[in-house]
């Protein structure tokens, strides 16, 4: 099977560029940039590598490097970002801080007759992240893009050697795809042989492998992340998963009872039912630090694992994950990647549990995930459901949690969620929720003084959850949200929209 091979740089985006690949039905895989020439001639069928982009300057003597081998090869090469500046280094260019440093999107000019840009427009929008810039180019190179603050936007040094400035892996960049398209295809001469079919029948085949006749357990959260871990695990060993639901008393309105009857009832997959949110409340008290909450909700359900393990006297040998792409690549695991934040289910399981992880979803991004469920038998509509995180509404009341303050950003929630549906937004927003501000204001109601709390609604259009925008509301519906929740939602006198985009913020606000 033909692959492109991704060197690790410590980009965001990294697994991103993975992704893409094998949106276009090419394998693909992350490598760390360690790896050698000799290594990768052990590799079968590489098509293709290309160098992610990353936080650091080339000009750094720590800075990672290249093994100069790897270009003589004769395989293709492609550096986005900070992998366009190595290899102009490495090839004898010069690269250097710049003056203005670019972030977000940036009109740039192609010369069309590369073959990188075959049949692109001549002007487009892309999506820049860098300080340094390339303001020498190697002996022999030529530029092959600019914008107006960067000449050298791109290189071609000779017809399989190109580097860009900006990157084509997010759903920014306007025409990332051709380009990704025309190496893969046009310069690589790839394949199409992935799919996520042949993915579910190769984790099923692993999966009964790694097993054997030995017990899983899994925790579930009623999201579709968990869900479609636990489906893709039954199919391929029946009754030798056992899912546990654990109640940690900060899900949505309703959610408990909803997750129990989906499993049982709709899944045809037993349950063990654990109600622990006294627990998790008590541990949580007077916590205010985001990342602590998460450590904190994390060691917790562990430490329930564990007792509920003893209870069912079985022999676990394997715990079992809902873990994605994303989660990993933000809680630091993504290779080289800057930590971001915690998740309760990466990070470290402490080996004196004795437990082996499965994570078998730890390649995909929350949009595959979700093509995955449809194909495992899962109902569109609950495919469709809204990402719910596993800390819950923990890291949607900001500061210290409370019952009451749960109380608050449950009600709201549901009131938003309640309008969404009624306006027929379901399936064009990718993430709506509310999230309980520590601001405190002043406001009249009823003649009355009030100094009560403050909810921002947050609701963005995504397609993986890498990168997003926040939607557009109608201001009628904001207006008719705000006062419904103002008057439902005891405690709360006002409320804003957060019009943010990701980056510079994430979705969650903690």
């Amino acid at each position: 099977m033909d692959q492109i091979l991704v060197l690790d740089y410590g980009s965001q985006y990294n697994a991103l560029i993975v992704r893409r690949i094998e949106d276009l039905g090419v394998y693909s895989k992350l490598y760390p940039h360690t790896i050698t020439a000799e290594e990768i001639r052990k590799i079968p069928d590489v098509r293709g590598i290309i160098l992610s982009g990353g936080p650091n300057s080339v000009n750094d003597p720590d800075s990672p490097k290249l093994d100069p081998e790897i270009l003589k090869l004769g395989i293709p090469v492609l550096g986005i970002c900070y992998g366009y500046q190595l290899l102009s280094s490495l090839l004898g260019g010069k690269v250097s801080s710049s003056a203005f440093h670019e972030y977000g999107n940036t009109e740039c000019s192609f010369d069309v007759s590369c073959p990188l840009f075959k049949g692109m427009k001549e002007h487009s929008l892309v999506y820049m992240s860098h300080g340094d810039t390339v303001v020498e180019l190697p002996h022999g190179s030529k530029t092959i893009c600019s914008s107006e603050h960067v000449k050298n936007g791109g290189l071609a040094f000779t017809d399989s050697v190109f580097g860009i400035q900006f990157h084509p892996e997010v759903t920014n960049t306007e025409e990332g795809k051709k380009i990704l398209e025309n190496f893969v295809f046009s310069i690589c001469g790839a394949e199409k042989d992935f799919s996520l079919d042949s993915f579910i029948d190769d984790k099923i085949a692993q999966i009964r492998k790694e097993v054997g006749k030995d017990n899983v357990l899994l925790g579930i959260s009623g999201g579709v992340d968990s869900a479609v871990t636990a489906v893709l695990i039954h199919k391929a060993i029946g009754d030798q998963l056992t899912p546990v639901f654990i109640d940690h008393g900060l899900l949505r309105k309703n959610e408990a009872e909803e997750v129990k009857k989906m499993f049982v009832e709709k899944l045809g997959i037993k349950v063990v039912s654990v109600d622990a949110s006294e627990l998790f409340l008590s541990r949580l008290k007077g916590v205010t630090d985001p990342e602590t909450k998460r450590k904190i909700i994390g060691h917790t359900f562990i430490d329930v694992f564990v007792e509920e393990t003893k209870k069912l006297h079985k022999n676990f040998k394997f715990l079992a994950q809902g873990t994605l792409y994303t989660d990993k690549v933000e809680s630091g695991q993504g290779g080289s990647s800057a930590v971001i934040k915690s998740h309760h289910n990466v990070g470290g399981l402490p080996e004196k549990l004795g437990f082996k992880l499965i994570e078998p979803l730890d390649t995909l991004y929350k949009d595959e995930v979700r093509e995955v469920g449809k194909k495992l038998g899962l109902d569109p509509s609950f495919v469709a459901r809204q990402p719910f995180p596993g800390p819950g509404l923990a890291i949607r009341v900001l500061g210290e949690i409370t019952p009451e303050k749960l109380a608050m950003v449950r009600e709201s929630d549901a009131i938003l969620r309640e309008e969404v549906k009624k306006a027929g937004l379901e399936n064009k927003i990718w993430q709506y929720f509310t999230v309980l501000t520590p601001i405190r204001s002043v406001g009249v109601m009823g003649d009355q003084r009030t100094y009560l709390y403050t909810v921002a609604i947050r609701a963005v259009t995504s397609v993986d959850g890498m990168t997003s925008d926040f939607y557009h509301f109608d201001m009628n519906f904001l207006s008719r949200v705000s006062t419904r929740i103002v008057n439902e939602v005891k405690g709360i006198n006002r409320v804003v929209y957060d019009v943010t985009s990701k980056p510079p913020s994430t979705i969650e606000w903690e």
